[in-house]
């Protein structure tokens, strides 16, 4: 299907489609009778990013307040709509590979050796340490040291001197042995085992974030519509059943006007009536 005909018969439906913004930093956007499409879009990416965008379009007829709540399953497969969860996220996870969370989940994995890395070095001078429990020999030492900046910041300059006269010192979580020479080696390490241990709650943050949006129900049915035009053999197979209820729910036109779209698409037909269709392709 030519993109141009998707795009003139969305405009038939009363919606304004847009192509050459950045629709907020995403490949495409939907609000308020809206579909915006990334200039930067790749050509292959601009049918599938329309029809995840349109079904956008219809969830918002069927929950009007689906962009503020994200949307309901039972209200876009039935009072069971919740069953279907799991296949729609493996759906999603073949639509879209980010929704994996791969590198995220590689980087946590090596931030969690490096922390068992410095526990191990901890743990050579006080066998009873326990990172869910204070480090009292370290609270009572770090008290009296500067290094305790490095306990919330891995990088700090603090300024000293009186007013006439000021200096700033840099302080850095990789030169503590340097900057603090009478410190011992398993403080240093408790230090940076704790800046290990921000980084990976800042990173199961990233992954709750991104899995919070893929999950969203108005994200599901959307890749659930776009992974059907993408390999429509390959859904049916790894989602059997939602995929069912979706057929189910289009023939009886649960769906308006996506059963239009799916029919012309699945059976090469047109979108539009002859006289306009050739009005597009002029």
């Amino acid at each position: 299907m030519d993109k141009k005909e998707l795009i003139k018969y969305f405009k038939s439906l009363g919606l304004t489609v847009h192509t050459t913004t950045k629709a907020r930093g995403h490949m495409g956007f939907f609000l308020k009778n809206r579909i915006d499409i990334s200039k930067n879009t790749p050509e292959n990416r601009i049918i599938p990013t329309l029809l995840h965008e349109f079904a956008h379009f219809i969830h918002s007829k069927i929950e009007p307040d689906m962009n503020k709540t994200g949307g309901t399953l039972n209200a876009l497969f039935g009072n069971d709509g919740g069953k279907f969860l799991p296949e729609l996220i493996r759906v999603t996870n073949f639509v879209d590979e980010n929704s994996l969370c791969v590198r995220l989940y590689e980087h946590k994995d090596r931030v969690k050796d490096k922390i068992k890395e410095y526990e191990k070095i901890v743990k050579k001078d006080y066998p009873k340490f326990m990172r869910s429990k204070k480090f009292k020999e370290f609270d009572k030492y770090i008290k009296k040291s500067k290094a305790r900046y490095l306990l919330k910041y891995d990088r700090v300059k603090l300024i000293e001197g009186g007013f006439f006269k000021r200096t700033a010192k840099l302080y850095t979580i990789d030169n503590i042995e340097k900057d603090f020479t009478d410190m011992p080696k398993a403080f240093a390490a408790y230090i940076r085992l704790q800046s290990y241990r921000k980084k990976q709650a800042r990173i199961s943050a990233r992954i709750n974030k991104y899995k919070k949006y893929y999950e969203r129900p108005a994200e599901l049915f959307a890749r659930l519509v776009e992974g059907l035009y993408l390999d429509r053999e390959w859904v049916e197979a790894i989602a059997p059943n939602v995929v069912k209820r979706y057929y189910e729910l289009l023939d009886e036109g649960f769906y308006m006007e996506l059963k239009h779209v799916h029919t012309c698409l699945r059976n090469e037909l047109c979108l539009l009536p002859e006289a306009d269709r050739l009005f597009v392709l002029q």
